[in-house]
Protein backbone atom coordinates (compact mmCIF):
# COMPACT_ATOMS: atom_id res chain seq x y z
CA UNK A 1 0.00 0.00 0.00
CA UNK A 2 1.06 3.83 -1.06
CA UNK A 3 2.87 5.29 2.07
CA UNK A 4 3.19 9.12 2.05
CA UNK A 5 7.47 8.78 1.84
CA UNK A 6 7.59 7.64 -1.83
CA UNK A 7 5.50 7.89 -5.26
CA UNK A 8 2.74 5.03 -5.98
CA UNK A 9 4.23 2.29 -7.48
CA UNK A 10 2.59 1.37 -10.68
CA UNK A 11 2.56 -1.55 -12.74
CA UNK A 12 1.17 -2.00 -16.56
CA UNK A 13 -0.32 -5.28 -17.34
CA UNK A 14 -0.55 -5.80 -21.14
CA UNK A 15 1.65 -4.08 -23.83
CA UNK A 16 -0.38 -3.78 -26.69
CA UNK A 17 -2.33 -1.15 -28.69
CA UNK A 18 -3.20 0.84 -25.36
CA UNK A 19 -0.27 -0.52 -22.94
CA UNK A 20 3.01 1.91 -24.65
CA UNK A 21 0.14 4.99 -23.88
CA UNK A 22 -0.94 4.18 -20.45
CA UNK A 23 3.38 3.79 -19.99
CA UNK A 24 4.15 6.84 -21.31
CA UNK A 25 1.34 8.82 -19.57
CA UNK A 26 2.48 6.68 -16.10
CA UNK A 27 5.50 7.89 -16.60
CA UNK A 28 4.90 11.65 -16.86
CA UNK A 29 2.51 11.61 -13.64
CA UNK A 30 4.72 12.77 -11.38
CA UNK A 31 2.90 10.42 -8.51
CA UNK A 32 3.63 7.52 -9.82
CA UNK A 33 6.71 5.58 -10.11
CA UNK A 34 6.39 2.81 -12.75
CA UNK A 35 8.03 -0.67 -11.97
CA UNK A 36 6.63 -3.33 -14.48
CA UNK A 37 5.22 -3.69 -17.97
CA UNK A 38 4.24 -7.19 -17.82
CA UNK A 39 2.77 -9.20 -20.86
CA UNK A 40 2.96 -12.98 -22.04
CA UNK A 41 5.49 -11.68 -24.77
CA UNK A 42 8.32 -10.05 -22.80
CA UNK A 43 10.07 -9.27 -25.95
CA UNK A 44 6.80 -6.91 -27.08
CA UNK A 45 7.16 -5.40 -23.21
CA UNK A 46 11.13 -4.83 -23.89
CA UNK A 47 10.73 -3.43 -27.28
CA UNK A 48 7.78 -0.76 -25.57
CA UNK A 49 9.95 0.12 -22.92
CA UNK A 50 13.34 0.85 -24.83
CA UNK A 51 16.82 -0.09 -24.38
CA UNK A 52 17.65 2.14 -21.60
CA UNK A 53 14.36 1.88 -19.56
CA UNK A 54 14.91 1.47 -15.81
CA UNK A 55 11.26 -0.40 -15.94
CA UNK A 56 11.39 -3.72 -15.18
CA UNK A 57 9.87 -6.36 -18.25
CA UNK A 58 8.28 -9.52 -17.04
CA UNK A 59 5.90 -12.04 -18.05
CA UNK A 60 4.60 -13.20 -14.79
CA UNK A 61 1.66 -11.42 -13.35
CA UNK A 62 2.38 -13.22 -10.30
CA UNK A 63 6.10 -11.94 -10.27
CA UNK A 64 4.94 -8.52 -10.37
CA UNK A 65 1.43 -8.63 -7.82
CA UNK A 66 3.68 -10.54 -4.81
CA UNK A 67 6.36 -7.39 -5.15
CA UNK A 68 5.78 -4.74 -2.66
CA UNK A 69 6.51 -2.13 -4.10
CA UNK A 70 4.01 -2.45 -6.79
CA UNK A 71 1.13 -0.32 -4.92
CA UNK A 72 -1.79 -0.53 -8.25
CA UNK A 73 -1.67 -2.09 -11.57
CA UNK A 74 -3.14 -0.35 -14.87
CA UNK A 75 -4.93 -3.75 -16.94
CA UNK A 76 -4.74 -3.51 -20.41
CA UNK A 77 -5.28 -7.23 -21.38
CA UNK A 78 -7.69 -7.96 -23.74
CA UNK A 79 -12.25 -7.88 -22.01
CA UNK A 80 -12.19 -11.98 -21.95
CA UNK A 81 -9.05 -11.84 -19.49
CA UNK A 82 -10.55 -8.90 -17.12
CA UNK A 83 -11.88 -10.95 -14.49
CA UNK A 84 -9.08 -13.19 -13.63
CA UNK A 85 -6.58 -10.28 -13.89
CA UNK A 86 -8.33 -7.55 -12.35
CA UNK A 87 -9.16 -9.93 -9.20
CA UNK A 88 -5.79 -11.37 -8.85
CA UNK A 89 -4.87 -7.85 -8.12
CA UNK A 90 -7.38 -7.04 -5.68
CA UNK A 91 -6.85 -9.89 -4.16
CA UNK A 92 -2.79 -9.10 -3.76
CA UNK A 93 -4.14 -5.95 -2.56
CA UNK A 94 -3.66 -3.38 -5.47
CA UNK A 95 -5.62 -0.44 -6.65
CA UNK A 96 -6.68 -1.31 -10.32
CA UNK A 97 -7.22 1.04 -13.00
CA UNK A 98 -8.80 -1.69 -16.03
CA UNK A 99 -9.47 -0.74 -19.56
CA UNK A 100 -13.43 -0.93 -20.68
CA UNK A 101 -15.21 -3.24 -20.09
CA UNK A 102 -14.41 -3.69 -16.61
CA UNK A 103 -15.37 -7.71 -16.77
CA UNK A 104 -17.43 -9.70 -19.83
CA UNK A 105 -20.44 -9.84 -18.18
CA UNK A 106 -22.38 -7.95 -15.06
CA UNK A 107 -22.39 -10.44 -12.69
CA UNK A 108 -18.26 -10.55 -13.22
CA UNK A 109 -18.13 -6.63 -12.73
CA UNK A 110 -20.18 -7.10 -9.98
CA UNK A 111 -18.21 -9.47 -8.10
CA UNK A 112 -14.67 -7.53 -8.72
CA UNK A 113 -16.87 -4.11 -7.15
CA UNK A 114 -17.70 -6.01 -4.26
CA UNK A 115 -14.01 -7.31 -3.81
CA UNK A 116 -12.57 -3.80 -4.08
CA UNK A 117 -15.09 -2.39 -2.15
CA UNK A 118 -14.14 -5.04 0.72
CA UNK A 119 -11.04 -4.24 1.08
CA UNK A 120 -10.94 -0.56 0.41
CA UNK A 121 -9.28 -0.55 -2.94
CA UNK A 122 -9.76 2.04 -5.69
CA UNK A 123 -11.26 -0.12 -8.76
CA UNK A 124 -11.78 2.26 -11.68
CA UNK A 125 -12.33 2.19 -15.25
CA UNK A 126 -10.12 3.60 -18.17
CA UNK A 127 -13.30 5.46 -19.67
CA UNK A 128 -11.07 7.89 -21.22
CA UNK A 129 -13.25 10.15 -23.40
CA UNK A 130 -14.94 11.38 -19.67
CA UNK A 131 -11.77 13.07 -18.87
CA UNK A 132 -11.03 15.18 -22.17
CA UNK A 133 -11.65 18.67 -22.00
CA UNK A 134 -15.12 18.52 -24.11
CA UNK A 135 -16.75 16.16 -21.53
CA UNK A 136 -15.84 18.09 -18.60
CA UNK A 137 -17.22 21.41 -19.97
CA UNK A 138 -20.71 19.51 -21.20
CA UNK A 139 -20.73 17.67 -17.57
CA UNK A 140 -20.57 20.88 -15.79
CA UNK A 141 -23.00 22.92 -18.00
CA UNK A 142 -25.52 20.31 -17.84
CA UNK A 143 -25.07 19.75 -14.45
CA UNK A 144 -25.79 23.60 -13.40
CA UNK A 145 -28.37 24.07 -15.40
CA UNK A 146 -27.20 25.84 -18.31
CA UNK A 147 -29.13 23.49 -20.68
CA UNK A 148 -32.57 23.61 -19.26
CA UNK A 149 -34.19 20.47 -19.07
CA UNK A 150 -32.35 17.19 -20.86
CA UNK A 151 -34.49 16.42 -23.56
CA UNK A 152 -32.36 13.92 -25.82
CA UNK A 153 -28.39 12.12 -26.19
CA UNK A 154 -27.63 11.20 -29.70
CA UNK A 155 -24.52 9.67 -30.62
CA UNK A 156 -22.72 8.91 -33.84
CA UNK A 157 -19.46 6.52 -33.46
CA UNK A 158 -18.57 5.37 -37.18
CA UNK A 159 -15.36 4.72 -39.36
CA UNK A 160 -13.97 1.58 -40.80
CA UNK A 161 -12.86 -0.09 -38.20
CA UNK A 162 -11.18 -3.54 -36.91
CA UNK A 163 -14.29 -6.16 -36.65
CA UNK A 164 -13.23 -7.77 -33.27
CA UNK A 165 -13.09 -11.16 -32.82
CA UNK A 166 -14.48 -11.54 -29.21
CA UNK A 167 -16.87 -8.95 -29.23
CA UNK A 168 -19.71 -7.24 -31.49
CA UNK A 169 -19.51 -3.57 -31.97
CA UNK A 170 -22.27 -2.60 -29.44
CA UNK A 171 -19.52 -4.33 -27.09
CA UNK A 172 -16.36 -2.79 -28.86
CA UNK A 173 -17.45 0.45 -29.60
CA UNK A 174 -20.89 1.94 -27.17
CA UNK A 175 -18.97 1.87 -24.03
CA UNK A 176 -17.62 4.93 -24.71
CA UNK A 177 -20.65 6.87 -25.26
CA UNK A 178 -22.24 5.05 -22.44
CA UNK A 179 -20.18 6.30 -19.63
CA UNK A 180 -19.90 9.41 -21.44
CA UNK A 181 -23.46 9.68 -21.43
CA UNK A 182 -23.35 8.39 -17.70
CA UNK A 183 -20.89 10.75 -16.48
CA UNK A 184 -22.89 14.02 -17.77
CA UNK A 185 -26.38 13.02 -16.75
CA UNK A 186 -27.72 16.13 -14.40
CA UNK A 187 -28.43 14.66 -11.04
CA UNK A 188 -32.11 12.50 -11.13
CA UNK A 189 -31.48 11.55 -14.29
CA UNK A 190 -31.03 7.85 -15.01
CA UNK A 191 -31.59 4.89 -17.82
CA UNK A 192 -34.99 2.54 -17.54
CA UNK A 193 -35.29 0.73 -20.35
CA UNK A 194 -33.06 -0.04 -23.39
CA UNK A 195 -33.24 -1.66 -27.18
CA UNK A 196 -31.50 -2.17 -29.79
CA UNK A 197 -30.90 -3.46 -33.21
CA UNK A 198 -27.51 -4.83 -34.99
CA UNK A 199 -27.20 -6.20 -38.27
CA UNK A 200 -24.25 -8.67 -39.97
CA UNK A 201 -23.97 -7.48 -43.25
CA UNK A 202 -20.72 -9.31 -44.59
CA UNK A 203 -20.86 -12.03 -42.15
CA UNK A 204 -18.91 -11.17 -39.79
CA UNK A 205 -20.45 -13.60 -37.33
CA UNK A 206 -21.28 -10.42 -34.99
CA UNK A 207 -23.17 -7.43 -35.29
CA UNK A 208 -20.82 -5.04 -37.16
CA UNK A 209 -23.39 -2.11 -37.50
CA UNK A 210 -25.61 -1.12 -34.13
CA UNK A 211 -28.79 1.08 -32.67
CA UNK A 212 -29.23 1.44 -29.39
CA UNK A 213 -31.91 3.68 -28.09
CA UNK A 214 -31.83 4.48 -23.72
CA UNK A 215 -35.10 5.84 -22.35
CA UNK A 216 -34.60 7.82 -19.41
CA UNK A 217 -36.85 8.03 -15.91
CA UNK A 218 -37.47 11.76 -17.00
CA UNK A 219 -38.92 10.70 -20.42
CA UNK A 220 -35.62 12.24 -22.66
CA UNK A 221 -34.26 9.83 -24.70
CA UNK A 222 -30.71 8.30 -25.83
CA UNK A 223 -29.16 7.20 -29.11
CA UNK A 224 -26.43 5.68 -29.89
CA UNK A 225 -24.98 4.18 -33.79
CA UNK A 226 -21.97 2.98 -33.86
CA UNK A 227 -20.88 0.88 -37.08
CA UNK A 228 -17.17 -0.96 -38.10
CA UNK A 229 -18.17 -0.69 -41.77
CA UNK A 230 -18.45 3.53 -42.54
CA UNK A 231 -15.83 4.08 -44.97
CA UNK A 232 -16.14 8.20 -43.03
CA UNK A 233 -15.03 8.49 -39.84
CA UNK A 234 -17.73 10.69 -37.28
CA UNK A 235 -17.49 11.13 -33.75
CA UNK A 236 -20.38 13.02 -32.89
CA UNK A 237 -22.72 13.40 -29.78
CA UNK A 238 -25.21 16.25 -29.75
CA UNK A 239 -26.70 16.93 -26.43
CA UNK A 240 -30.52 19.05 -26.28
CA UNK A 241 -31.81 20.54 -23.60
CA UNK A 242 -34.57 23.02 -23.21
CA UNK A 243 -32.52 26.15 -23.09
CA UNK A 244 -29.27 25.27 -25.34
CA UNK A 245 -28.01 22.28 -27.43
CA UNK A 246 -24.23 21.22 -27.23
CA UNK A 247 -22.88 19.45 -30.64
CA UNK A 248 -19.47 17.88 -29.74
CA UNK A 249 -17.42 17.20 -32.87
CA UNK A 250 -14.69 14.85 -31.66
CA UNK A 251 -12.84 15.06 -35.18
CA UNK A 252 -12.56 19.13 -35.08
CA UNK A 253 -9.68 20.14 -32.99
CA UNK A 254 -10.61 23.69 -33.70
CA UNK A 255 -13.91 23.66 -32.47
CA UNK A 256 -15.21 20.19 -30.95
CA UNK A 257 -17.92 22.03 -29.03
CA UNK A 258 -20.26 24.44 -29.92
CA UNK A 259 -23.61 25.71 -28.17
CA UNK A 260 -26.57 26.71 -29.68
CA UNK A 261 -29.01 29.26 -28.25
CA UNK A 262 -31.71 27.83 -30.60
CA UNK A 263 -34.36 25.53 -30.25
CA UNK A 264 -38.12 25.22 -29.83
CA UNK A 265 -40.11 26.78 -27.15
CA UNK A 266 -43.80 25.70 -26.36
CA UNK A 267 -46.36 28.26 -25.73
CA UNK A 268 -48.57 28.80 -22.90
CA UNK A 269 -51.50 27.03 -22.94
CA UNK A 270 -53.18 29.61 -20.94
CA UNK A 271 -52.13 32.34 -23.40
CA UNK A 272 -53.90 30.57 -26.24
CA UNK A 273 -57.23 30.50 -24.84
CA UNK A 274 -59.70 27.94 -26.81
CA UNK A 275 -57.61 27.53 -29.64
CA UNK A 276 -54.92 25.46 -27.83
CA UNK A 277 -57.13 22.13 -27.73
CA UNK A 278 -57.06 22.72 -31.48
CA UNK A 279 -52.91 22.49 -31.78
CA UNK A 280 -49.97 22.39 -29.89
CA UNK A 281 -48.16 26.15 -30.66
CA UNK A 282 -44.48 25.93 -30.95
CA UNK A 283 -42.29 28.79 -31.43
CA UNK A 284 -38.85 28.50 -32.98
CA UNK A 285 -35.83 30.54 -31.04
CA UNK A 286 -32.93 31.13 -33.58
CA UNK A 287 -30.15 32.81 -30.94
CA UNK A 288 -25.72 32.63 -30.89
CA UNK A 289 -24.19 29.88 -30.95
CA UNK A 290 -20.83 29.94 -28.56
CA UNK A 291 -17.83 28.14 -29.27
CA UNK A 292 -16.29 27.65 -25.53
CA UNK A 293 -12.56 27.68 -25.31
CA UNK A 294 -11.16 24.55 -24.15
CA UNK A 295 -7.92 23.37 -22.57
CA UNK A 296 -5.41 21.34 -24.75
CA UNK A 297 -5.06 17.83 -22.56
CA UNK A 298 -4.13 14.39 -23.54
CA UNK A 299 -7.90 13.19 -21.57
CA UNK A 300 -4.94 9.87 -20.98
CA UNK A 301 -3.18 11.96 -18.35
CA UNK A 302 -6.00 13.38 -16.53
CA UNK A 303 -7.40 9.87 -16.27
CA UNK A 304 -3.55 8.97 -14.57
CA UNK A 305 -4.07 11.84 -12.20
CA UNK A 306 -7.41 11.41 -11.44
CA UNK A 307 -6.10 7.39 -10.20
CA UNK A 308 -3.79 8.86 -8.09
CA UNK A 309 -5.32 11.33 -6.64
CA UNK A 310 -8.58 8.83 -5.92
CA UNK A 311 -5.32 6.32 -4.06
CA UNK A 312 -3.96 9.21 -2.44
CA UNK A 313 -7.05 10.89 -0.78
CA UNK A 314 -8.76 7.60 -0.85
CA UNK A 315 -11.58 9.01 -2.28
CA UNK A 316 -14.07 7.57 -5.60
CA UNK A 317 -13.04 8.23 -8.95
CA UNK A 318 -15.47 10.01 -11.54
CA UNK A 319 -15.50 6.73 -13.01
CA UNK A 320 -15.11 4.22 -10.51
CA UNK A 321 -16.15 0.74 -10.58
CA UNK A 322 -19.92 0.85 -9.98
CA UNK A 323 -19.70 3.30 -12.91
CA UNK A 324 -18.58 0.23 -15.41
CA UNK A 325 -21.43 -1.88 -13.29
CA UNK A 326 -23.61 0.91 -15.05
CA UNK A 327 -22.24 0.46 -18.66
CA UNK A 328 -22.70 -3.41 -18.54
CA UNK A 329 -25.74 -3.24 -17.48
CA UNK A 330 -26.98 -1.21 -20.34
CA UNK A 331 -24.69 -3.72 -22.53
CA UNK A 332 -26.45 -6.63 -21.20
CA UNK A 333 -29.79 -5.28 -21.75
CA UNK A 334 -29.11 -3.62 -24.71
CA UNK A 335 -27.82 -7.31 -26.03
CA UNK A 336 -30.62 -9.47 -24.68
CA UNK A 337 -32.66 -7.23 -27.06
CA UNK A 338 -30.89 -7.41 -30.26
CA UNK A 339 -31.42 -11.28 -29.59
CA UNK A 340 -35.24 -10.72 -29.40
CA UNK A 341 -35.82 -8.30 -32.25
CA UNK A 342 -35.34 -5.27 -30.42
CA UNK A 343 -37.76 -5.36 -27.66
CA UNK A 344 -37.35 -3.14 -24.90
CA UNK A 345 -35.23 -4.59 -22.24
CA UNK A 346 -35.68 -2.99 -18.61
CA UNK A 347 -31.84 -1.57 -17.28
CA UNK A 348 -30.92 -2.76 -13.59
CA UNK A 349 -31.27 -0.28 -11.19
CA UNK A 350 -30.17 -2.22 -7.95
CA UNK A 351 -26.12 -2.66 -8.36
CA UNK A 352 -26.02 -4.39 -5.14
CA UNK A 353 -28.30 -7.75 -6.49
CA UNK A 354 -27.82 -10.59 -8.87
CA UNK A 355 -30.03 -9.76 -12.32
CA UNK A 356 -32.45 -12.71 -10.90
CA UNK A 357 -33.47 -10.91 -7.78
CA UNK A 358 -34.52 -8.06 -9.42
CA UNK A 359 -38.02 -6.95 -10.40
CA UNK A 360 -38.36 -4.26 -12.26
Amino acid sequence: MKTAQRPIGLAVVGAGYWGPNLVRNAQATPAFRLEYLCDIDIERARRVLGQYSTVRASASLDEVLADPAVDAVVVATPAATHYAVVMAAIEADKHVLVEKPLAASFVEGRELVEAAEERGLVLMLDHTYCYTPSAQYLRDLIRTGGLGDLQYLDSVRINLGLVQRDVDVLWDLAPHDLSIFLSILPEGVSPVSVSAQGSDPVGAGRACVGHLNIQMNTGAMAHIHVNWLSPTKIRTIVVGGSARTVVWDDLNPLQRLSVYDRGVDRADPAELGRDARAATIVSYRTGDMVAPALTDKEALRSVMEEFAESITHRRAPLTDGRSGLKVLALLEAATASMQQGGVSMPVLTDLARSPEEISL
